[in-house]
C-alpha cells in the first residue's frame, strides 16, 4: 500500500518578499542612468577581483604551509623511526584535513556561505564511513598492529583463525603470510588485530614435545634411559648452561587403554625445531624396538561366557 507523499508547505511570504525585492531592482536598473550604472558596476567589479586576490593568496600561502607541515611530520617520522605505512597514512590524513578546511576558508572569504558547505562535507564523510565500515576497521587494526608490534616481517606466526605461516608484509589494511607450502594468505588486520596471535619467533628458543606409547610390562626405567641416551645423542637440544629455560624432561605421563605414554620435552633453538622434531620421530622409532621396546596396538579384552 502506498501512502500519498504530500509536499513541504510552501512559505508564500517568502517567495513574495522574493519577487518585490527583485522588482525593486528592475525597476531601479530600468531608471537609473548608464553614466550613473557603470561606475557602480566598476566598483562592483574592482570589489569582487579584490576578494578573488585575496582568496588566491589566501590558498597559496595555505598550500605553501600545508607543504611544510608535511615535511615537518615526514621529518618527525624519520627521527623516530616510523612505520612506512603509519607515516604515510597519518600525513595524508593530515594534509586532507588541512586542504578542506583551507578550501572553506578560501570560498569563504569570495563571500559564499561556508556553513552549508560545511555541513555537506560532513555529512558526506558520515556516509563514506558508514559506507566503509569494514575498511576503516581494517585502518584501524592496521595502526595498532604497526604501533604495538606484536610480529614483524619474516617473524612466523599463527593466527585465532588456524592460519600459520611468515609474515612477509604488514600495510596498513592486511598482512600476507607466506605458508609452509609456499600459499600466500592475505588476512585483514581488523579481523588480525581483535583475535590471538601466536608468535613464534618472538624468542629465540622453542620447547619441543614427543609422546611415546610403550607396551604395557616393560620397565620404567628401561625405556627412561633408552629415551635418554637418544636425547643425550642430538647435539641440537639446549641445556640450562646453553641458556635453555629448563633441562630435558623425561616422565611418565599417562596411563592409556593400550600404552603406558612418556613424555619427552627438550628445549632447541626457534630454527632447529622442526628438523630436530622430525629427526628424533624416525631416531625413536628405530631405536626403541632394537632395545626391546614395543610400540602397542589398540586392544581389547574381550570376556565369552558360556552357558
Amino acid at each position: 500500500m502506498f501512502l500519498p507523499y504530500q509536499l513541504p508547505a510552501v512559505d508564500t511570504a517568502k517567495v513574495s518578499q522574493f519577487e518585490n525585492s527583485a522588482k525593486e531592482t528592475l525597476e531601479k536598473l530600468a531608471t537609473t542612468p548608464i553614466e550613473e550604472l557603470i561606475p557602480q558596476i566598476i566598483e562592483d567589479i574592482i570589489r569582487f577581483g579584490l576578494k578573488v586576490l585575496l582568496a588566491l593568496l589566501i590558498y597559496f600561502i595555505g598550500a605553501w604551509l600545508i607543504k611544510k607541515i608535511r615535511q615537518m611530520l615526514r621529518s618527525i617520522f624519520a627521527k623516530r623511526k616510523t612505520e612506512k605505512a603509519i607515516a604515510s597514512f597519518v600525513e595524508s590524513l593530515t594534509s586532507i584535513a588541512l586542504m578542506v578546511i583551507l578550501i572553506i576558508i578560501t570560498v569563504g572569504t569570495l563571500g559564499v556561505n561556508t556553513t552549508s558547505l560545511a555541513a555537506l562535507l560532513a555529512a558526506g564523510g558520515m556516509a563514506i564511513g558508514m559506507a566503509l565500515s569494514g575498511t576503516v576497521q581494517n585502518f584501524a587494526g592496521g595502526i595498532m598492529l604497526l604501533v604495538f608490534k606484536p610480529f614483524k616481517a619474516g617473524d612466523f606466526i599463527e593466527t585465532e583463525n588456524g592460519y600459520s605461516g611468515t609474515v612477509t608484509d604488514v600495510n596498513i589494511v592486511s598482512t600476507k603470510l607466506t605458508t609452509t607450502d609456499n600459499r600466500i594468505i592475505v588476512i585483514p588486520n581488523g579481523s588480525l588485530s581483535n583475535g590471538t596471535i601466536n608468535n613464534f619467533s618472538m624468542n629465540t628458543m622453542r620447547r619441543v614435545e614427543w609422546l611415546v606409547g610403550v607396551e604395557y610390562g616393560t620397565e620404567a626405567e628401561h625405556v627412561k634411559s633408552v629415551l635418554k641416551s637418544i636425547v643425550d645423542a642430538e647435539k641440537r637440544i639446549l641445556y640450562t648452561a646453553t641458556g635453555a629455560p629448563a633441562e630435558p624432561l623425561i616422565a611418565v605421563n599417562a596411563l592409556k587403554d593400550s600404552a603406558v605414554e612418556y613424555l619427552v620435552r627438550v628445549w632447541v633453538k626457534k630454527e632447529d625445531y622442526w628438523d630436530v622434531f622430525y629427526d628424533l620421530n624416525e631416531v625413536i622409532y628405530t631405536t626403541l624396538p632394537k632395545n626391546g621396546i614395543g610400540f602397542p596396538f589398540p586392544q581389547m579384552d574381550v570376556h565369552m561366557k558360556q552357558n
